[in-house]
């Protein structure tokens, strides 16, 4: 642990509550790390809401709300994870270790949200943010090394204003086996918001989504 403690950059007191984040339930101890991964979400979401809000003085809140999705996601998470070795210090049971547990996103992106509860119960909210604002130094990277996915940011707006989910329905396909042209048409709460085309089913619907955040990025305007 203290491989990973000098490449967080922080010193635990109580060395305890980091042994407790790195513990997977599959080691069937009475205590594992999923208390704290729901409490590091939270202190995760909050932080990145306040860097962007503070950064991004002239976005509106679709934008922010988009970019905080890609920023907390567990492909990002995962990625951060896997830069400080959190998988080498991970202990887990036999048998998830066994299917490389050590690897897989999930379990990566959950340890990384306990590791943050873990430094926000050891040394409070000001060590937590500021370990979370080393992590996310360059925010612009990290959400540009993840592909933009317009489907899964249109989804975190719709249920984050209790919308439901949006829902897609092909309107036409059209052109030769070989060049084929899809249109599709999103929906929320039943309203139509917007239309895309593209080469494929789901090219046609990203390309809708897309349309979605663009109009209702308009109407906050």
């Amino acid at each position: 642990m203290r491989t990973l403690q000098a490449a967080l950059q922080y010193r635990f007191h109580d060395a305890a509550l980091l042994r407790l984040a790195l513990t997977h339930p599959s080691t069937k101890e009475e205590a594992d790390n999923q208390r704290l991964e729901f409490l590091g979400d939270s202190v995760l979401g909050f932080t990145i809401s306040d860097m962007l809000y503070r950064k991004y003085a002239d976005r509106h809140e679709g934008e922010l709300t988009a970019r905080r999705a890609t920023l907390v996601c567990e492909e990002t998470l995962c990625h951060l994870a896997r830069e400080l070795g959190v998988g080498r210090a991970l202990r887990m049971g036999h048998g998830e270790e066994s299917t490389l547990g050590r690897e897989k996103p999930s379990i990566l992106a959950d340890a990384m949200e306990a590791i943050i509860a873990a430094v926000y119960l050891d040394g409070g909210m000001q060590a937590a943010q500021a370990l979370i604002h080393r992590l996310y130094s360059d925010e612009e990277a990290l959400s540009a090394r993840r592909g933009r996915d317009d489907k899964g940011l249109l989804q975190t707006y719709s249920q984050a204003h209790e919308l439901g989910l949006p829902e897609y329905a092909v309107l036409s396909e059209t052109g030769p086996a070989h060049d084929r042209r899809f249109q599709c048409e999103v929906s929320i709460g039943g309203n139509a918001i917007a239309r895309g085309e593209g080469a494929t089913k789901k090219a046609a619907e990203q390309a809708a989504a897309r349309a979605a955040l663009e109009i209702i990025d308009a109407e906050q305007a």
